[in-house]
């Protein structure tokens, strides 16, 4: 998944390196301001935990932040202990959201052209 992110950072014009951090600690950085954009898109069959996210969600929302999955839905965590979200999760701030949005649809296309052509 780190070819996906890295699309994602050249549709968007980022040259900053990726930082990696685990658990809620990623969500705390992000609302104190210490980064801009999450990105989160597990490996394939990977279901996502209620626990792993929830917490970190009202935080960044309290900040003025945006948490949805990848095709632009908000989280919900009323169906048990798994997220069942659209190929991943992304957080920025309200403005930035429609741009990361888009950048993060448009690598999800492109990858998967890629893989089909590569199946051919």
């Amino acid at each position: 998944m780190h070819e996906l992110t890295a699309t994602i950072a050249k549709i968007l014009g980022v040259k900053a390196p990726p930082v990696r951090i685990d658990s809620q600690a990623k969500y705390g950085a992000m609302a104190r301001g210490d980064g801009a954009i999450y990105l989160r898109f597990p490996r394939p069959g990977y279901r996502e935990k209620i626990w792993d996210h929830a917490a970190g969600c009202i935080v960044i929302q309290e900040a003025g932040g945006v948490v949805v999955d990848a095709a632009g839905k908000p989280l919900d965590f009323s169906r048990g202990r798994y997220l069942d979200v659209e190929k991943g999760i992304i957080a920025t701030n309200a403005k930035l959201m429609p741009l990361l949005l888009n950048a993060v649809q448009a690598a999800l296309k492109e990858e998967k052209t890629v893989l089909k052509a590569g199946s051919l």
